[in-house]
């Protein structure tokens, strides 16, 4: 996939901001070295390898039968929204193993490591807010003086420094909106009970640290939804790690019930995990699913292959400008070496028919 999909939008704007911050960098640089879809991608291809171990590391805390830690591992690692930050650039496949070393060393209290990475999160994530303020609560519910203490400068740090998620507009439709996001990270059946597992969590289970840091950005996330747009990679970093606390929710209602009472939850299971493996599948094989069905523009992915297939079709007429290039594809087309016409040339010149 990293090597087949076409340049996204969101990937083709970072490439060209000299102040698109490390995920820019990282992409300028792994293309100079070979100038492929998959050499653009491959830091963020090998943080994902990277996230998807400290994952089963961190499983293995949560669950006595391996098996258990292998499965969560497998259900995080083919999240339609773990698969797709781990083919294209963005921030989130760096942030995702950030926490996930930050819950393994404070398991260890290996403050020095904590410090480091905390500082790190704090530069490269300017929605880290959410993570330190998650910190924060949990160090003083558990009374945890160290964490608490070095929460505290950090997010003093945040204020003084007016970084964070801005916050601002006026109630709006984009709650829904940002249901659906989810519905797509998880899978639409998943993401319900992911949901509801966190609330039973908060009701009478018992509440990690990981439960904390997801939970506190799913609720400040659909808040915030209610007066403003939100970016979901803002959030889904720090959401999708509790994958491990809602099986090891429905592991324990399964177990505490006897066999002839299991039926309904088993059923449940095989058509929320079928949801599931279908979704996965879907980004899969997108890009076979975009050749097949009969109008392109009603595919998810359009936005990506429109604009490398018409450059394709551009370069093999040997012209290099474009009319009427729609400011959303501005930056892809700038990509494949495509400019919009100055009419200085009539003979370079293609139209676009929206």
């Amino acid at each position: 996939m990293a090597t087949t999909t076409p340049i996204s939008p969101h990937e083709a704007k970072l490439f060209f901001q000299t102040d698109g911050g490390i995920v820019s960098l990282l992409m300028r640089y792994s293309y100079s070295i070979n100038h492929s879809f998959l050499s653009m991608r491959i830091p963020f291809l090998l943080l994902a390898y990277v996230s998807v171990f400290l994952y089963y590391k961190v499983a293995k805390e949560y669950f006595q039968d391996q098996g258990m830690a292998y499965f969560s591992t497998v259900v995080f690692a083919f999240l339609p929204g773990v698969l797709t930050a781990s083919v294209l650039a963005n921030i989130s496949i760096l942030v995702i193993p950030l926490v996930l070393l930050f819950l393994i060393f404070y398991k260890q209290k290996n403050y020095i490591f904590i410090s480091l990475i905390m500082v790190i999160l704090f530069f490269i994530h300017q929605a880290s807010i959410i993570f330190f303020i998650s910190i924060f609560i949990y160090s003083l519910i558990q009374r945890d003086k160290k964490l608490l203490i070095l929460t505290s400068s950090f997010l003093i740090a945040f204020i003084y420094l007016a970084k964070g998620i801005s916050i601002g507009g006026r109630p709006s439709g984009h709650f829904a909106d940002i249901f659906g996001l989810y519905a797509g990270v998880f899978s639409p059946l998943l993401f319900l009970y992911f949901f509801y597992s966190n609330y039973r969590i908060l009701l009478r289970e018992k509440k990690s640290l990981i439960w904390y840091i997801s939970f506190i950005a799913l609720v400040v996330s659909l808040i915030l939804s209610i007066r403003q747009k939100i970016y979901i990679t803002d959030f889904a970093p720090y959401v999708v790690i509790s994958i491990v606390s809602m099986i090891h929710v429905f592991q324990n209602s399964l177990q505490v019930r006897l066999p002839m009472f299991q039926d309904k939850y088993k059923l449940a299971y095989y058509t929320v995990m079928a949801t599931f493996v279908l979704s996965s599948l879907v980004i899969i094989f997108h890009k076979a699913i975009f050749y097949m069905i009969d109008n392109p523009k009603e595919h998810f992915a359009y936005k990506l292959y429109y604009p490398y297939n018409k450059s394709q079709e551009l370069k093999k007429q040997n012209l290099t400008c474009i009319e009427n290039l729609q400011s959303r594809y501005r930056y892809q087309f700038r990509f494949y070496g495509i400019s919009e016409c100055d009419f200085k040339s009539k003979s370079d010149v293609s139209k676009i028919h929206n």
